[in-house]
């Protein structure tokens, strides 16, 4: 957004060298920040004066596509031999309840639109069935059902009648595909200016400013098995929007004349699009749980639309993920190959997972709810697993006695987890945790700490 506005100057005002210096940088910082699309003019017909044309149309891309085709892509060669899972998308409204008198509803009324363009882009990792607004089939299905509905053809139909052909379409029921599970929630949360600042200095009324502040916009998913309406997984996201002014400006009195010169720019992320960015994240974990395909390696070198930092490979922000532990990982010694027991085929058969704890709490953190039940999976299927319990890198900072407790603590909750899916605490053992005394951050990858290995045999 930019603005100028000169008020009329006689012929023969002349300016003192400080005001058109000041003039010269009101308008330097105008045009500079005055960079338009490219357009064109276009006359659409001989008799019509000729109209703006900016920019083409284009897909309308967001920082998850990778990790929407990374995750397709496991889901693909994780469930080869396997019909994929069908999906439905339920009615997604916006519960915020913010309205402006001038622009209308704050947030977008499309929300389970955006899910099905966010569930599309798994391409065929999953089926997807529509029940969002049936109205056009419903319809048709009232035509059939009445002997209205047809093709243009002729039609071989046996009754009480005998054989005959009839120009209608013969419906006999089941044309319509179940869905395994079906996406439900809303948009929750509209917070202004949850922070802001700037700064702003004047001489006789001449100076710069620069200011920035920041809002959010929440949703809260879940996920939901079509045939006995169990939640299986549920997900509360958030996204910052971010903006900024930045401009100078001039209000003074030359003789009679008034002087008022403004320039500036106004920069503020699209709110819509951090609504898609959020409900996108929140399909990517929703489909990795049902799929059970860990969404975490996906996440690699994208800035997660709640908030959360890169995932790099083995970190899962999105699910808990089964991949090798990342590069950053801290040096671990290892257990002595002469006294392991577990036989090499067994070996290459473990596979990796992460388990986040919330801040200072026993609690697992939401994207590793599923943790114990992928656990159990993967050895009802013959692999070990090995698992890197990991909190928050700026979890508060305790005595060595304290944090060691506390570690204890969620040792004890994961067993206790694990047990309740079949799973007995002696099958758990520690490979490695830090010392009582041990007062290192032992970081994990972009955000978090590693507090202990186990390992799960089979």
């Amino acid at each position: 957004m930019h603005a100028i506005h000169l008020s009329p100057l006689p012929a023969r005002a002349s300016l003192p060298r400080r005001t058109m210096t000041l003039s010269a940088l009101a308008a330097t910082l105008l045009l500079s920040g005055c960079a338009l699309p490219t357009y064109q003019q276009v006359r659409m017909a001989d008799d019509e004066a000729p109209v703006m044309q900016g920019p083409g149309p284009r897909h309308n891309g967001t920082p998850l596509d990778g990790s929407f085709a990374c995750l397709s892509h496991r889901i693909v060669e994780q469930g080869k031999g396997r019909a994929p899972l069908s999906i439905a998308v339920g009615d997604i409204k916006d519960y915020t309840g913010k309205y402006s008198q001038g622009d209308g509803n704050v947030v977008t009324q499309g929300g389970s639109l955006m899910v099905y363009s966010a569930l599309g882009k798994l391409g065929g990792a999953i089926d997807v069935r529509e029940r969002f607004d049936t109205r056009v089939a419903e319809l048709e299905l009232a035509y059939t059902d009445r002997r209205q509905l047809g093709d243009g053809n002729q039609h071989a139909l046996a009754d009480e009648k005998g054989q005959r052909a009839v120009p209608w379409l013969p419906y006999y029921g089941g044309s319509i595909l179940r869905s395994d599970y079906y996406i439900i929630g809303g948009l929750t949360e509209v917070n202004y200016n949850i922070q802001s600042g700037g700064i702003e200095a004047q001489v006789n009324q001449i100076g710069p400013r620069y200011r920035v502040f920041t809002m959010n916009v929440g949703a809260d998913l879940r996920i939901v098995e079509t045939k006995t309406l169990r939640v299986v997984r549920a997900v509360s996201l958030q996204k910052q929007i971010v903006g900024r002014e930045i401009g100078v400006g001039i209000f003074r009195f030359f003789g009679s004349n008034l002087f008022d010169i403004n320039a500036g720019s106004k920069d503020l992320e699209p709110v819509q699009l951090g609504v898609r960015t959020t409900l996108e994240q929140g399909v990517l974990e929703l489909i990795s749980t049902v799929t059970q395909t860990p969404a975490g390696p996906c996440m690699e070198g994208a800035k997660t639309a709640a908030g959360e930092p890169a995932a790099p490979a083995g970190e899962g922000p999105v699910a808990p993920a089964v991949a090798p532990a990342p590069a950053s990982a801290p040096a671990v010694a290892p257990v002595a190959a002469a006294t392991d027991p577990m036989p090499e085929k067994t070996k290459a058969a473990m596979t990796s997972l992460d388990v986040v704890f919330e801040e200072n709490n026993t609690r697992i953190a939401q994207q590793s709810a599923t943790a114990a039940e992928t656990v159990a999976t993967r050895l009802r299927a013959g692999q070990g697993v090995r698992m890197a319990l990991l909190a928050r890198e700026n979890e508060n900072d305790q005595n060595p006695a304290r944090r060691d407790a506390l570690t204890e603590e969620r040792l004890q909750a994961l067993r206790t987890e694990l047990a309740q899916h079949g799973i007995p605490p002696s099958q758990v053992q520690v490979q490695w945790r830090p010392t009582p005394g041990d007062t290192t951050v032992h970081r994990y990858g972009a955000g978090y700490r590693l507090l202990a290995r186990l390992q799960v045999k089979p």
